[in-house]
């Protein structure tokens, strides 16, 4: 169990200063107030979510973002007299209270009133005075107020609200005609009769209800309608409008359309599932343009590194490797033994053919679950060039020999002890190979890369099957810094001007920083490791879909299934473009392209994440995670409806392919 103060410092960090929040004392104030003194019990495990909680009364704790930018938007200060319209549970209070000089609240439910009233007491916090009543009156009394800020949405902003702001006041509160869903509006006034006005986004807000706001039974209080006011326009309205029609993935007008990320360093393609042929088409259309028009040369995909590079050597026209046994075999072999990468692999090869070493294009593995075959990698190497180091190698690795076929088991074994030695081998045997660079690569720079990072491969997954079983964000994001630093490794190799694309999963390449990976559970990604490193020379490309097909098993090692994928929900990302009616697109999420839509999806919300095991029946808590859908990527790419991929068999190695080609063996 994580200790409260460290809770609220990941949430401050994770969940507000990560996501924009920049005002020092809302972050002090946050890092403060304990939350979970202001959930009902039960709930206090999930205090430091960034997520809205139930209190009673039908009424809602806001999730910590809304809150942190809520006041933050309110521009408090030491001094500063704030009424707060809907103090629910009183956390907010409690927070400003950190800052003004005094807060006063209302809360209509009397219950509620009292409960938060307790917690004030016994926090000690004595510049709150709460009452019971129609917060859409005000506080006329108390007024005027440098800050108002209103917890509930309104149909119109409250005229009194409005007349108890001081010149140079602030009020913000949530209005919309719907009663859950409200642009956020910041109000400052001017003068006497002048109010400037400001959208700060979409949210969605329980219902103010009053005599200037919503009546009980949900209709419009008769004193709150606003002559002329329209229904503002949806969400996924506004998607379809700022939506890029796409055509199909085969025309090359597709990879065209992607040109705005041409410059960057690193492309890095998503997926929302491990086995959806639409996906695979587009990243291929993507990966055949920026290779062709725009130099890269690096295609880097969530696969182990042996298998590829016997896929590497064939589509740069090299001598294939003593044949070490089949590739692509480990579940799931569907992955990448399917229709649409013998379709890449098939024009990489093409491409190649003629150009010079430094100009190919090579295709490379990131992933390391795949201990055996490095370890034959590395060995097959060193005979050839330094027969001596190999028997020193196979002396090093002999400890790992036991568990190569089946290498989760050594984390089992590791668990009584014992492992120092085999991991102080595995990691002197790399670094021994690392310093004869200069000799090894000589004879051949491929060679060598490939055996090095073979090498390095053996050393990760000895200590991520070491780790897997103590569970936690630690065996993620060991593989997941593996597979950022085999990119860095295979961008230095390259030279200085080398570009890179990179394929994997939606969960690997979206900024965990804004996903519940990040900020739950403390786990990052190579999205992430890819914006911290490069900044603006990354390029963070998220794909989604409705409905349709998948490739996927039931459970691990399980037989592959063309399975239905259930309809999006709706409350999910999914949905939203969905509704936009929108068959295939691009949603560019960049700032300032989209910048009102994008504020508008800041929000989190669901997000449908399918990997190689696919279960419908669990979906909700099997497949959606939520996610800040503009702060994970820069851009969107949307099928509504997709197939699963075709898997590939013996018959598909092709008329005249060499014996070692790959997928025939």
């Amino acid at each position: 169990m994580i200790h409260p103060a460290e809770a609220r410092r990941r949430m401050v960090e994770s969940q507000l200063a990560a996501r924009g929040v920049r005002d020092g004392r809302v972050l002090e104030a946050m890092r403060t107030v304990p939350r979970d003194a202001f959930v009902d019990p039960g709930f206090e495990e999930f205090a430091y979510d960034d997520t809205p909680l139930p209190i009673g009364e039908q009424q809602t704790i806001s999730q910590p973002y809304i809150v942190a930018l809520m006041i933050e938007a309110g521009r408090l200060e030491p001094g500063t007299r704030v009424l707060e319209v809907g103090a629910g549970s009183g956390y907010a209070a409690a927070v400003m209270s950190r800052i003004a000089g005094t807060v006063h609240a209302i809360e209509r439910h009397a219950s509620l009133g009292e409960a938060a009233r307790g917690r004030f007491g016994r926090l000690g916090y004595r510049n709150i005075e709460l009452r019971v009543g129609d917060g859409t009156r005000g506080w006329a009394e108390a007024a005027p107020f440098d800050a108002i800020l209103v917890a509930a949405g309104a149909p119109a902003t409250p005229a009194a609200l409005r007349a108890q702001l001081a010149i140079g006041g602030r009020l913000v509160i949530p209005v919309g005609d719907e009663e859950r869903s409200q642009r956020l509006l910041r109000i400052t006034r001017r003068g006497e009769d002048e109010y400037e006005e400001e959208d700060l986004g979409g949210v969605m807000f329980v219902p103010l209800v009053g005599e200037h706001g919503w009546a009980e039974d949900g209709s419009r209080a008769a004193s709150s309608h606003v002559p002329g006011q329209s229904r503002g326009r949806s969400l996924s309205a506004l998607v379809a409008e700022a939506m890029e029609p796409l055509p199909d993935p085969d025309d090359p007008a597709f990879g065209r359309m992607f040109e705005r990320f041409a410059g960057r360093r690193v492309v890095l393609l998503g997926e929302a599932s491990h086995g959806t042929s639409e996906f695979y088409q587009a990243r291929a259309a993507i990966t055949r343009h920026l290779v062709e028009h725009h130099g890269f040369t690096i295609v880097a995909v969530e696969a182990d590194w042996p298998d590829a590079a016997a896929l590497n050597r064939h589509v740069r026209h090299l001598p294939p490797r003593r044949a070490t046994g089949p590739v692509f075999q480990r579940f799931p072999t569907w992955m990448w033994r399917n229709t649409d990468v013998l379709g890449l692999i098939g024009w990489l090869h093409a491409h190649n053919a003629g150009r010079g070493r430094e100009r190919q294009a090579g295709f490379y593995g990131l992933d390391m679950y795949s201990i055996a075959a490095s370890i034959g990698a590395v060995l097959e190497y060193l005979d050839s060039v330094d027969p001596e180091a190999a028997k020193v190698a196979r002396e090093r690795y002999g400890c790992l020999t036991p568990w190569q076929k089946e290498p989760s088991t050594y984390g089992r074994a590791v668990l009584r002890g014992g492992y120092e030695k085999c991991e102080r081998d595995v990691v002197r045997q790399c670094q021994e190979l690392l310093a004869r660079q200069l000799d090894y690569a000589g004879e051949d720079g491929e060679r060598f890369l490939d055996a090095a990072q073979n090498a390095r491969l053996v050393a990760s997954a000895e200590r991520y099957y070491r780790v897997m079983y103590y569970g936690g964000a630690e065996s993620w994001n060991l593989r997941d810094t593996h597979m950022f630093e085999t990119l860095e490794h295979l961008l230095d190799a390259h030279g200085p001007q080398s570009k890179a694309i990179v394929w994997a999963h939606n969960s690997h390449i979206g900024d965990a920083r804004h996903t519940e990976m990040g900020s739950m559970r403390g786990e990052l990604n190579i999205g992430q490791l890819c914006r911290e490193h490069f900044g603006e020379e990354a390029a963070l490309i998220g794909f989604g879909t409705h409905a349709g097909t998948v490739a996927a098993a039931s459970d691990w090692d399980g037989e592959m299934e063309v399975m239905r994928v259930r309809p999006s929900r709706a409350d999910s990302v999914e949905r939203l473009f969905h509704d936009a009616g929108i068959a295939l697109g691009l949603l560019d999420l960049r700032r300032d392209v989209h910048e009102p839509l994008r504020r508008r999806l800041l929000e989190s919300r669901l997000e449908r994440f399918i990997g190689v095991i696919y279960r419908p029946a669990t979906e909700l808590h099997s497949h959606y995670a939520e996610a800040s859908l503009p702060q994970q990527f820069d851009a969107w790419v949307w099928f509504d409806e997709t197939r699963a991929v075709t898997p590939l068999g013996p018959q598909h190695a092709g008329e005249g392919a060499p014996e070692t080609w790959p997928f025939g063996l």
